[in-house]
């Protein structure tokens, strides 16, 4: 397996966010992702290709679950990252509402990819925007979006899970 595959522990790795989430958060964001969305933003084939699915429709996808979850938990990361383009063009609602409550500059959900958001993801702001919208999105979608965002923004070296 190539280095670039492998999840190492010095910093969070995507394939940790969708772990944390567990077997059945991890199935629910798949039954979450809209293939009208995918073929709008042209991830279809991409998604189709990844998933290794000779037919991608939301059975097809559904049922593979499963072996998708596999691949996670084999730390694939490179699958983790064009899987987490499928789940989160499904989602730009909840996107851009989360970019907005943040106070984060964003076009329908889509942000600059150097911007420094070191002002915007103050401390404790992962819980406040769990707090704000965890009655609004699926629990599992939202703590995906909180997490990919600080994977992306390089600002947690764990997932953010909230306190019970």
């Amino acid at each position: 397996m190539a280095p670039s595959r492998l999840c190492y522990a010095a910093s969070m790795q995507l394939c940790e966010v969708y772990q944390k989430l567990g077997e059945a958060g991890f199935a629910q964001i798949v039954r979450g992702i809209s293939l009208g969305k995918l073929k709008t933003y042209q991830l279809y084939d991409a998604l189709k290709t990844r998933t290794h699915l000779v037919k991608l429709n939301t059975e097809h996808l559904r049922k593979a679950t499963p072996r998708l979850w596999e691949r996670i938990n084999e730390n694939d990361e490179e699958f983790a990252k064009d899987f987490a383009q499928a789940v989160l063009v499904s989602h730009l609602d909840m996107i851009a509402a989360v970019l907005e409550f943040l106070g984060i500059p964003n076009q329908n959900g889509f942000f600059e990819k150097d911007i420094d958001a070191s002002h915007y993801l103050t401390e404790g702001w992962a819980a406040r925007a769990f707090e704000k919208f965890r009655g609004s999105y699926p629990e599992p979608l939202l703590l995906f979006y909180l997490n990919h965002l600080a994977w992306e923004m390089k600002v947690a070296e764990q997932p953010f899970a909230p306190v019970a």
